[in-house]
């Protein structure tokens, strides 16, 4: 049952969000200025009911998740960036670079109830163009049926700069190959003075949402994310989102939000903190009540930890990302999650949380409804003793 608007608001002029709530009651477009307020704001309660708020009246009682297999194909990488503990060069300790058949292989031997593979990696410019097209090639052999999701845009950026093509070329031949969708990650946080600090090598904010809005004219879905708890100020936070609404607005390509918690274990920033809990369920609920045009909110758990994630829900998310077998970039940086979870499990926790799991395909399509909680396995009736 929703509280009455004048108790919402009495309550949010003693904590400076006054007239945030008659906004999300009416549907209104929160102004970059109330998002700083939420950021601000220590009401954490009245700000995840609001957005919870909007996720029941997009979504009701569904949480989705989906049965998915992470692939990162390699962690060569040139970008050298501060917050990352997944790179290596070739010769460092640890490197490595799949081929074709090992990503042929690996799929082969994944879970058979995947409906999606989620490949992306670091970046080094003397792969060859062929290179990615034989892993999405290798893939689609493996499991002709799967759904390949693959290439940040930093790796698109490189791909289409070793292609020495033109970016709608470059897409339709890596369509043809096996590219269903992409991840649309690689943003980081869109500030030029944290890009040249942290990641000067990486590519900055303008290329980046033209590559987005390139790959959403083509055809191609992508989500979008932002990397947050580093050293943003939290009016670049706000810049961010603004940005990503903006795009939003032009292309309608986005299908998610997916915010993530810096991880700075192992990494040039392990002085910082993580951030909190207060602060990851904080990002989700500012991200659900901003960005009006996007229509999910993910709780990626790898990063958000599970207990976390479940909260999440009840403050703005409504999709736990998957069972995220195999992945190695976040637990590199010191992810204490598990690398991968089961349905059941995924089940329980969405249960748990008050929500009804929907599984789904990359593309947000339900495939499945579980209304009913599934019953545990029953022991074997006992056999009577010889007599």
């Amino acid at each position: 049952m929703e509280l009455p608007l004048d108790a919402l608001e009495a309550r949010a002029a003693a904590t400076g969000l006054q007239g945030i709530p008659s906004k999300v009651r009416a549907g209104e477009r929160l102004a970059p200025a109330d998002a700083l307020a939420l950021y601000r704001s220590d009401d954490l309660p009245l700000i995840g009911l609001l957005a919870d708020e909007v996720r029941t009246r997009l979504h009701g009682d569904a949480a989705f998740y989906n049965v998915n297999i992470h692939v990162n194909y390699t962690n060569w990488c040139n970008k050298f960036c501060s917050f990352c503990a997944f790179q290596r060069r070739p010769k460092d300790e640890g490197a490595y670079c799949l081929s074709p058949d090992q990503v042929h292989e690996e799929l082969s031997r994944a879970n058979p109830e995947a409906t999606e593979v989620h490949m992306v990696a670091g970046v080094w410019p003397a792969l060859p163009y062929e290179y990615y097209l034989d892993l999405l090639r290798a893939a689609k052999a493996a499991r002709p049926d799967i759904h390949v999701k693959a290439f940040t845009m930093v790796e698109i950026d490189q791909i289409v700069k070793t292609a020495g093509k033109p970016l709608p070329e470059v897409l339709a031949e890596l369509q043809e190959a096996g590219l269903d969708s992409l991840p649309g990650g690689g943003a980081e946080v869109f500030s030029e003075r944290v890009r040249r600090d942290l990641y000067p090598k990486k590519m900055g904010a303008e290329r980046w949402i033209e590559l987005a809005r390139g790959i959403h004219a083509f055809g191609f879905r992508t989500n979008c994310t932002m990397l947050y708890g580093m050293t943003e100020t939290l009016e670049e936070r706000v810049d961010h989102l603004v940005r990503l609404r903006k795009l939003q607005d032009e292309t309608g390509g986005f299908q998610a939000y997916v915010p993530l918690a810096f991880h700075p274990a192992n990494t040039g920033l392990a002085h910082l903190p993580m951030p909190g809990p207060h602060e990851r369920l904080r990002s989700i609920a500012i991200g659900r009540l901003f960005l009006d045009n996007i229509p999910h909110v993910k709780a990626y758990w790898v990063m958000l930890g599970l207990p976390v994630a479940q909260m999440a829900l009840a403050m703005g998310a409504d999709d736990l990302d998957g069972t995220v077998s195999q992945e190695r970039i976040y637990h590199d940086a010191g992810a204490g999650t598990p690398e991968a979870l089961d349905r059941p499990a995924l089940h329980r926790l969405i249960r748990e949380a008050g929500r009804v799991p929907v599984e789904r395909d990359t593309l947000y399509r339900v495939r499945r409804r579980f209304d009913q909680p599934e019953e545990a396995p029953r022991p074997a009736p006992e056999r009577p003793l010889s007599v």
